[in-house]
């Protein structure tokens, strides 16, 4: 079992790794390919637009399939496109490629969370689970750091590194997991849609879909253009960039860690209320710093209270219906590759536009605002502080 759990860390590494590393090299492909700046934002947003549009069927789908097999023909899949990445002649074939990434990441990380209650004894998925989710915490402290130093002297080695790793993952997945097959008919059209009907009918579910979709809108709009940002700002190189998001994989992986200890000190309500507030002023704020070394400190600070939010977040969403957490799992992952891909495209306009990277802040000081205001008019907050007083 123990194999399994490094198996799945290991998945969610490189699919964060890979979900990431164009933000620093934005800078480098957009020079190369003649791109302008308000459309640099979709060679990172068609990999979120794949995963977001196919993340709504393959969770589903994949629950009628024999799990093992899906994730081996997604990571297969994700290892092949990673690898085109590399081989991109111009913007639209890497808008390709990072398309299929995305449509193949789709298939594969939702194995991962649906395996975890199938594997483990109930005593054991909450640890696998976080596990699982420092994968992709870490991919930000060290993966996307090292994609950027070897991007310093090709830019097409980490793609290549990414694909030929994740080969080796499908490899050792068909050697470690077991099979997983389902034990009924399920997949079909109809049933997909209608495991979709009870949170579409809720407005408690609408809502808490909503602010978690404003939530990934913000956050991924200050994180695609980062990089560029520094460059012009600081004069930065591409491995020099990715130091600097080291200090974000850290943050979240201490703030993910120290989650259940916060929420157990406040509550949910207050917890959230402190952490978006702060997180919203600290964007705001953060375009006119004048040091690099406190951009690492801000960055450092701000994902340190993401990472505490973001789990929270995550068991909200769980708790709008137990019977259908596979369903729920499958429509997160949509709105939150959804929000990446259209908030990678708001913040290119919004920098060329603005010429700069406050206008960026801004609007992603605004979104977390609308995520804090939903999720409390959504009555989600209140209902979970009810059953932990009632308990």
């Amino acid at each position: 079992m123990n194999k399994i759990i490094v198996l799945f860390f290991l998945v969610m590494f490189v699919i964060g790794t890979d979900t990431f590393l164009i933000s620093p090299l934005i800078p480098t492909l957009q020079s190369m390919f003649g791109v302008p700046t308000e459309i640099a934002g979709w060679m990172m947003g068609a990999y979120t637009l794949g995963s977001a549009v196919f993340a709504l069927i393959a969770g589903p789908l994949s629950d009628g399939w024999d799990r093992k097999k899906v994730l081996l023909s997604g990571l297969t899949c994700f290892a092949v496109s990673t690898c085109l990445c590399g081989f991109s002649v111009d913007f639209w074939t890497m808008c390709l490629f990072r398309f299929l990434a995305g449509v193949s990441a789709a298939f594969t990380a939702p194995q991962v969370w649906a395996a975890i209650p199938t594997l483990f004894p109930p005593a054991k998925i909450s640890k696998v689970l976080g596990i699982s989710y420092a994968g992709l915490a870490v991919s930000q402290a060290l993966g996307v750091p090292i994609g950027s130093l070897l991007a310093a002297s090709n830019w097409s080695l980490p793609f290549w590194v990414i694909g030929i790793f994740s080969l080796l993952l499908a490899v050792a997945a068909f050697f470690v997991m077991p099979s997983m097959k389902p034990h009924g008919q399920q997949g079909s059209k109809p049933i997909i849609l209608k495991r979709y009907v009870p949170l579409l009918t809720s407005g408690k579910a609408r809502g808490t879909f909503l602010a978690y979709f404003f939530v990934h809108l913000g956050s991924s709009a200050a994180f695609a253009f980062l990089g560029k940002w520094m460059t012009d700002r600081f004069y930065l190189s591409i491995n020099e960039a990715g130091y600097v998001i080291i200090f974000l994989g850290l943050g979240n992986l201490l703030g993910s860690l120290c989650s259940p200890y916060v929420i157990k000190a406040l509550n949910q309500l207050q917890t959230m209320v402190a952490g978006m507030l702060i997180v919203s002023a600290a964007y705001i704020v953060l375009p006119h710093v004048s040091s690099v070394y406190i951009v690492k400190g801000a960055y450092f600070f701000i994902f340190t209270i993401l990472g505490i939010l973001f789990p929270l977040m995550v068991g909200l969403l769980n708790s709008l219906n137990p019977t259908i957490r596979g369903t729920i799992s499958s429509l997160a992952t949509s709105t939150m590759n959804a929000a990446t891909t259209f908030g990678a495209w708001m913040a290119g306009l919004l920098y060329a536009v603005f010429n700069g990277y406050s206008a960026v802040g801004i609007f992603t000081g605004i979104c977390l605002a609308c995520s804090l205001f939903v999720f409390i008019s959504s009555g989600v907050l209140s209902t979970q502080v009810e059953r932990k007083q009632s308990n």
